[in-house]
């Protein structure tokens, strides 16, 4: 899972949490694709409250693959609005990437001192 996928179900994790997702077809939708295994699914389903399960489900997903987080928007047919509200926070990262790359970059990079470099003849 690349790394804004993962930075997007972590800032939403709690919001997540509240809705409960491991209801209904989410957990067969993942296990079909192959993002979960059949112990993911019992660990899954052994935890005592939905809470819990979602939790657990959403500490899986990033070690899943780089198709996991698609493969979990996809599976979420019967919430809309939580898939809405994933694709809009990704699409926000997205946007938001290229402003962070540039702080990340290290002071004495090249192109940090291509613009510094004067030119003696």
């Amino acid at each position: 899972m690349e790394a804004r996928d993962k930075q997007v179900l972590r800032s939403l994790r709690l919001e997540l949490g509240a809705e409960v997702l491991v209801e209904g077809l989410v957990l067969q939708y993942l296990y079909q694709e192959g993002v979960l295994t059949e112990n993911h699914l019992q660990e899954i389903k052994a935890q005592a409250t939905g809470l819990r399960k979602t939790m657990l489900l959403l500490d899986i997903l990033p070690s899943r693959g780089p198709k996991a987080f698609d493969a979990f928007l996809d599976s979420l047919q019967e919430f809309p609005w939580v898939r809405e509200k994933l694709e809009k926070a990704r699409e926000e990262a997205i946007t938001e990437l290229p402003a962070e790359a540039r702080k990340l970059r290290p002071k004495g990079s090249v192109t940090g001192q291509a613009s510094q470099l004067s030119w003696r003849f």
